[in-house]
């Protein structure tokens, strides 16, 4: 079968996946997984790609359409694929359509006051490295680990939270459209257990 994940930062799709893809034997495609493997084999995409990298540049469409394409033609895609922050624009969604259009699209619906909750409770460690939330923990300026003092990320700050979401809002709204129009938007909710998330999905996958 051949998947794409869309959801919000924050959303779990990264967990989703790696339940999905043991359960449907395909392998789980990462934009950020796949420019680092075709960047360290050198491939010509790939060497493409490490010139904007490099540069903290944003790497173009094209790039990644063809990094896409060299990708899903590996022998492990055989069978489908599970893609993972690819498409995220309509020009992207109608290449890879081209390319290998995916079965279906599943969108891990959660409410940005939930995710809000969740990203900005994240705590980490200083001194194990350890991630934590807040809701599981007695203290939340020490690690139950190990004692060391728990800090949040700027990455975690509400303000930098809410931007990241209106960026995915205001990025992937077209492309839901998109997919629901061609009949293969598969909408989860996102909000329970992790195990009824991946009943839901694995619901919505064998209709």
């Amino acid at each position: 079968m051949k998947l794409v994940f869309l959801g919000p930062p924050g959303a779990g799709k990264g967990t989703q996946a790696e339940k999905i893809c043991q359960e449907m034997s395909i392998p789980h495609i990462s934009t950020g997984d796949m420019l680092r493997s075709a960047i360290a084999s050198a491939t010509p995409t790939g060497l493409r790609a490490k010139a904007f990298v490099e540069t903290g540049a944003l790497v173009p469409d094209e790039v990644l359409i063809d990094m896409v394409r060299d990708r899903l033609n590996e022998a492990d895609c055989a069978n489908g694929y599970l893609l993972d922050g690819f498409p995220r624009t309509v020009h992207q969604a109608q290449a890879l359509d081209e390319i290998k259009a995916p079965d279906m699209v599943v969108d891990m619906e959660v409410e940005d006051e939930h995710l809000l909750s969740r990203l900005t409770g994240r705590r980490v460690c200083r001194a194990c490295q350890g991630t934590f939330h807040i809701s599981t923990l007695k203290d939340e300026n020490v690690c139950p680990s190990c004692g060391g003092e728990l800090y949040r990320r700027k990455d975690d700050a509400p303000e930098t939270i809410q931007n990241r979401l209106n960026v995915y809002h205001t990025q992937t709204a077209p492309l839901i459209d998109f997919y629901r129009r061609a009949g293969k938007l598969a909408p989860v909710n996102g909000e329970g257990t992790p195990e009824e998330v991946t009943a839901a999905i694995l619901r919505a996958l064998r209709g």
